[in-house]
């Protein structure tokens, strides 16, 4: 099902539920309940938890987060700012502490939807310190492991301090990379299972810090891993330019065919593997480009309204488009697969044909990136309109050039490709013709019909995206 046209202008709106999410990096941002501590001298003080993805993010007091809305309308003055909860004189009584509570939620909610606040240094390093001390990890020089699409490891000495930005830079000196293809890729926290796949969680941020992010989760089964962040594949010639591009290219492409995210044919593989076997990596890549799903991220197995109410299905984002995929076998009704330690909707309308829209729903413990995979989308949709280049979208930092490894890796060359699977299923395509992107948060106690109206914080990630935009 391909009905003609694009994405519609349109706004995105995220819902709260079990909390808020903010249109910048799509985040499900949250502030879900206050814990009662003893500060300095044994008095007692009211804490607020903040929670990213549903994982603790930091711990804060009301005269901390007090303090960076008074820097905010420093920097940025009180009519750009949204209004903060007023100070008490009396001591909150337990109803006044959850009014409070919700009060600071959609402050941060707001706060961080706007394009300048949320994307400004005073915000980012305000939940970054706040992040460290929660979780109580010192500044100290520490190893970080990152894999690249083909399993390697690398391993990069920074600050246990350092932000994504730069424990990306580490990661690119430490293979080589030049610094104008660093825009190109981004780091991602990504969940392995006992069978070794790997499920994307989230594209790491620019206000957390990998290193603490990864650790407080307590987990070896989380991992950060090293992959390409555009989806318009004429961008691979400008990777592909460069060694080190070429071969990190090379290693995700034959990484996508080998977990069958990439659909190839018999004959295909069979050409594939001649390239392979010639070492003729750019060629292997332009056939690459001409298969079906090339350039596609995979999700685990979710729920959907769409076909038909409770539809099990395998959603893959990529050219601009979400495309279900309908297992043959599914289990019972309703049911959701896989575990979810936060259950999330993301709801969008789909233009069916002219003049008829309908919403479509998707239930998955991904379903932020989901989100944040359609935003990308648009951002670089954007890009493009406007002229620009992707090289400009990553934010050069103020204080000098990236900084280079005295010790470089070279990316392993991945094996020969294994014989192709030849049990396909069964696919239903579904076009990204977007008015209104919802991505919401679910209580465990409760339904998506127990969110009303003032649950959802609208941003417009999606508007000015018009049918002559793909």
């Amino acid at each position: 099902m391909s009905p003609p046209g694009g994405w519609r202008g349109g706004a995105a709106r995220h819902g709260g539920g079990a909390g808020a999410l903010g249109a910048r990096g799509t985040m499900h941002f949250s502030i879900p309940e206050t814990e009662s501590r003893a500060g300095e001298g044994g008095a007692a003080y009211v804490a607020y938890n903040i929670h990213v993805n549903g994982v603790l993010h930091c711990r804060v007091r009301y005269s901390q987060l007090l303090g960076l809305h008074e820097q905010l309308r420093k920097e940025y003055g009180a009519n750009v700012v949204p209004a903060f909860p007023p100070k008490k004189i009396f001591t909150l009584t337990p109803a006044e502490v959850e009014q409070r509570r919700e009060q600071l939620e959609k402050y941060m909610q707001a706060v961080r939807q706007d394009p300048v606040l949320g994307g400004s240094e005073t915000f980012n390093s305000f939940l970054r310190k706040a992040q460290q001390e929660t979780q109580q990890i010192p500044t100290e020089e520490v190893p970080l492991e990152v894999l690249l699409s083909n399993g390697q490891k690398v391993t990069v000495t920074i600050l246990t301090s350092d932000q994504t930005e730069d424990v990306l830079e580490a990661v690119a000196s430490k293979l080589d990379l030049p610094e104008d293809l660093v825009g190109y890729f981004s780091l991602f926290l990504a969940r392995e299972a006992t069978d070794g796949a790997f499920s994307f969680m989230r594209k790491l941020q620019e206000f957390e810090l990998p290193y603490v992010s990864v650790t407080s989760l307590r987990s070896p089964e989380y991992k950060i891993i090293l992959r390409k962040s555009y989806w318009d594949s004429s961008y691979d010639d400008d990777v592909m330019e460069q060694r080190v591009g070429l071969n990190l290219l090379y290693a995700q492409t034959v990484s996508d065919i080998e977990r069958g995210w990439i659909l190839v044919s018999k004959e295909q593989h069979r050409q594939l593997k001649s390239l392979q076997e010639k070492v003729s990596k750019k060629e292997f890549i332009r056939l690459a480009q001409t298969l079906k799903y090339y350039g596609y991220l995979k999700f685990e197995p979710c729920v959907t309204d769409f076909p038909e109410k409770g539809c099990q299905v395998i959603v893959s984002a990529g050219n601009s488009e979400l495309n279900f995929q309908v297992p043959t076998s599914t289990g019972p009704p309703g049911s959701s697969p896989g575990k979810a330690e936060v259950k999330l909707e993301l709801a969008f309308e789909y233009l069916m044909s002219k003049d008829r829209l309908q919403w479509v729903t998707i239930t998955s413990p991904q379903a932020i990136m989901l989100s944040i995979c359609l935003q990308s989308m648009v951002d670089e949709l954007m890009v493009k309109k406007s002229g620009g280049s992707i090289r400009k979208m990553f934010r050069r930092r103020a204080n000098g050039a990236l900084r280079r490894s005295d010790s470089q890796q070279a990316v392993k060359s991945p094996p020969l490709l294994d014989s192709p699977d030849g049990s396909r299923e069964p696919m239903l395509k579904l076009s990204s013709k977007l008015t209104s992107v919802s991505l919401r948060g679910i209580s465990h106690s409760g339904s998506a019909s127990d969110l009303g109206a003032n649950d959802f914080h609208g941003n417009y990630a999606f508007e000015g995206i018009g049918d002559e935009d793909l």
